[in-house]
């Protein structure tokens, strides 16, 4: 009985996709999370997959094995991110899914990964033809897993997601550790009338777990085409992370961004502006509520002026506004943020944390106040003509 339940279980998990005749919705993709059973259940050991259909829903090439929570590797416990189940790559190896899209459209991938017994761990993600290495290296939680987003244009109606380990280890079954792989179609915010910055509320990004306590890492992304946070790029070689209101303290409306390792987490845009105007950046200014060591400050960067600007606790407000004024230079200025400490969390002295920006703005300064200052001339103006007339 319980064989049958599995090979119904694996059906109707590799048919979900079917040639169904809609996109996929944003969410799990089909046992994304690897908590179905294969065909012959789960064994205790996890084993290794030899079948490219021997995990429902997915295709496997290479060194693809199904672990467990609390599965020991010599004296190493193997960390799965989220649920009972995940999957390990080896040397070289790939789990693929195919699902259909709306062409040309921007969507983004998240998942959760954790390292294993590789020296020099990455993971590349695709959809081909375009793909990006992610450097798995650093370690920004200590609950020993982290999750990440990557962004893709996509250039067919019919797509395949691939995650590959392109590490070469003397023990082939070394590699990263993968769960909860989400796809998200993103849209690209509308620049508002009164603000020259894309997506400065940051309501607009990956894929967020409601379970998913640590927020989603955006790593080095240097094409703001395809950013999974429409409109800015991460220009540094650390991540920064992208947070939400059920985990986190957050300035405005439910998301906003946690900066982290200093120099090492910048986010930035190139925003439109008039030569020799006068220009306001905006923002504000506080903390993620993860218990974070002070002090938190943040570098901003507009045009050619640079502050290094401290938040300051306030027992009625968990964050401030703050401006940088400064004269734009060209028809496109550039605004960045990084955080001006290394952070880390007080309860774990581990895990890294930083200062949380929100409600990013660069407005024309002196507009409304020279607009109301004209005003004001043409009643005196008109004023005194009529004085004049009696």
């Amino acid at each position: 009985m319980v064989r049958w339940v599995s090979i119904f279980v694996l059906l109707l998990a590799c048919s979900s996709y079917g040639g169904a005749d809609t996109p996929v919705e944003d969410g799990t993709l089909v046992n994304g999370d690897f908590e179905t059973p294969p065909s012959g259940g789960f064994t205790s050991d996890g084993g290794i997959s030899d079948n490219a259909d021997s995990i429902p829903g997915w295709k496997t090439n290479g060194t693809v094995e199904l672990v467990e929570a609390g599965e020991k590797q010599g004296g190493m416990i193997l960390i799965v991110p989220q649920g009972e189940h995940a999957v390990r790559l080896g040397n070289d190896a790939e789990i693929s899914q195919e699902f259909k899209v709306e062409k040309g459209s921007l969507y983004s991938v998240t998942f959760s990964a954790s390292r294993t017994c590789a020296q020099l761990e990455s993971l590349n993600v695709s959809i081909p033809p375009a793909s990006q290495n992610i450097d798995l290296q650093t370690l920004y939680s200590v609950q020993g897993s982290d999750t990440y987003a990557a962004a893709f244009q996509v250039e067919e109606e019919v797509v395949r997601v691939v995650f590959r380990n392109p590490g070469m280890e003397d023990d082939p079954t070394c590699g990263p550790i993968i769960d909860d792989i989400a796809v998200k179609k993103l849209f690209v915010p509308d620049k508002p009338k009164d603000n020259a910055v894309v997506n400065g509320d940051f309501e607009e990004g990956p894929w967020m777990f409601r379970n998913e306590s640590l927020g989603v890492l955006l790593p080095t992304n240097l094409d703001e085409e395809t950013s999974s946070l429409p409109g800015w790029i991460v220009e540094s070689n650390r991540a920064v992370r992208y947070i939400d209101t059920y985990h986190f303290t957050v300035p405005e409306g439910k998301r906003a961004i946690e900066l982290l390792s200093g120099k090492e987490g910048i986010i930035s845009q190139m925003v439109e502006t008039k030569p020799n105007k006068p220009y306001s950046l905006t923002f504000s200014l506080g903390h993620a509520g993860d218990a974070c060591k002070q002090p938190l400050a943040v570098m901003a960067f507009a045009g050619d002026q640079a502050e290094n600007i401290h938040y300051t606790p306030n027992s009625n407000s968990t964050f401030q506004t703050e401006s940088v004024n400064f004269t734009a230079k060209a028809e496109r200025t550039r605004v960045a943020f990084y955080s001006v400490y290394y952070n880390t969390r007080t309860d774990d002295m581990s895990s890294l944390c930083g200062p949380v920006i929100d409600d990013v703005r660069v407005q024309q300064s002196g507009s409304i106040k020279g607009g109301l200052g004209l005003g004001l001339l043409l009643v005196l103006g008109f004023q005194l003509l009529l004085i004049s007339l009696v």
